[in-house]
């Protein structure tokens, strides 16, 4: 517990004052962030704001990290990949921020270079788990015997690269509105430290050894979007860009993966995975009607991601933003009202 508390404070005070020093920095060197053209209106004022401040979450989270091994722990093989698996992504989506804010444009990476960096990480995170841990490969909802499907290594390494590669961009697209992406995934890191750490208290029923380890992890990068949210909070001071939302998501699916728990993550982060599903929709309603002139096709909503369709119904963007908080945090607290649930089925209550 010792560990926990100096890794969330360490994390939050390192991504506060790193990101009041990270916007300074941004600013006098004229890195703000480009506004997409076709987005809502009111979103033109938010042109220039610094980006990247990613960077802020992911040095907390590592600080954070490095740092609570002082008061007593070790590092496990698991918690350190995973650990590499956000800093990587961060790298990736920093690489397409620094693109864009150099070019004054909205658009970094191409696609097919962005899913080939994605691909990478992903990779890179699915062989490194299964050649240097003991990463069981079954398909797992709250534990590795449920459902118990065993997917095999290769099964469960093109999971971990759907897993990855989804909640990245997942994340990434929930990152419209000031502060929204960042809130919600502090619930989802508080969420994942309390299965952690619940999985370590009981070993005997769930026999994870590193989820002492993975509980450090993600309460580290819960302070990193703490400290961040601070500087992010609407009216937003800084953007945490690809930098920030590539490296959340990899945590999520790194974490879900290695806790078995990969079939409740798209419950707990239920919130990304909606706002995924509303481009998709968009999309492919837009697509299906190819024959109908652009301007005559129906879409189900007004703008996606989901959060810029309640902006132009009339919504104010803070509304906006605390109420799908409030979604977040029922996604949230369902899973792990299942968690808990399917663990009243096998144990007793251990404190």
């Amino acid at each position: 517990m010792i560990r926990l508390l100096v890794a969330v404070a360490t994390s939050a005070l390192v991504s506060l004052f790193g990101t009041r020093y990270l916007i300074r920095w941004l600013v006098s060197h004229g890195v703000g962030q480009p506004i997409r053209e076709d987005g809502p209106s009111g979103h033109s004022v938010k042109a220039g704001t610094p980006t990247m401040g990613g960077i802020a979450i992911v040095g907390g989270a590592v600080a954070g990290y490095v740092l609570s091994t002082f008061p007593g722990g070790i590092f496990t093989r698991t918690g350190l990949i995973v650990m590499a698996a956000v800093c990587a992504a961060a790298v990736v989506g920093g690489i397409d921020d620094w693109i864009k804010v150099t070019r004054s444009r909205n658009l970094g990476l191409n696609k097919k270079t962005k899913i080939a960096g994605q691909l990478l990480v992903a990779g890179g995170f699915a062989v490194a788990i299964i050649v240097f841990t003991e990463e069981s490969t079954m398909l797992s909802f709250t534990r590795a015997s449920v459902p118990g499907i065993d997917l095999g290594r290769v099964g469960w390494a093109i999971l971990a690269l759907v897993w990855i590669m989804g909640f990245s961009n997942g994340v990434n697209l929930t990152d419209g509105l000031d502060g929204l992406a960042a809130g919600s995934s502090i619930l989802g890191f508080a969420a994942y430290t309390v299965i952690c750490f619940w999985q370590f208290r009981n070993f005997d029923l769930y026999g994870n050894f590193h989820a002492q380890d993975l509980a450090v992890v993600s309460v580290s990068m819960l302070g990193g979007c703490v400290g961040f949210l601070w500087w992010n909070a609407a009216p937003a001071q800084i953007f945490m860009g690809d930098t920030g939302s590539m490296a959340i998501g990899a945590a999520f699916a790194a974490l879900a993966l290695t806790t078995d728990t990969q079939l409740l993550l798209p419950i707990l982060g239920g919130l990304f995975v909606v706002e995924t599903l509303s481009v998709i929709s968009q999309v492919a309603a837009y697509r299906l009607q190819g024959h109908t002139p652009p301007k005559k096709r129906w879409r189900p909503f007004r703008m996606a991601p989901l959060h810029h369709h309640f902006e132009l119904g009339g919504w104010p963007e803070t509304r906006v933003i605390i109420r799908l908080w409030i979604v977040a945090g029922f996604f949230v607290a369902v899973a792990l009202g299942l968690f808990y649930a399917d663990f009243l089925t096998i144990g007793t209550v251990r404190l």
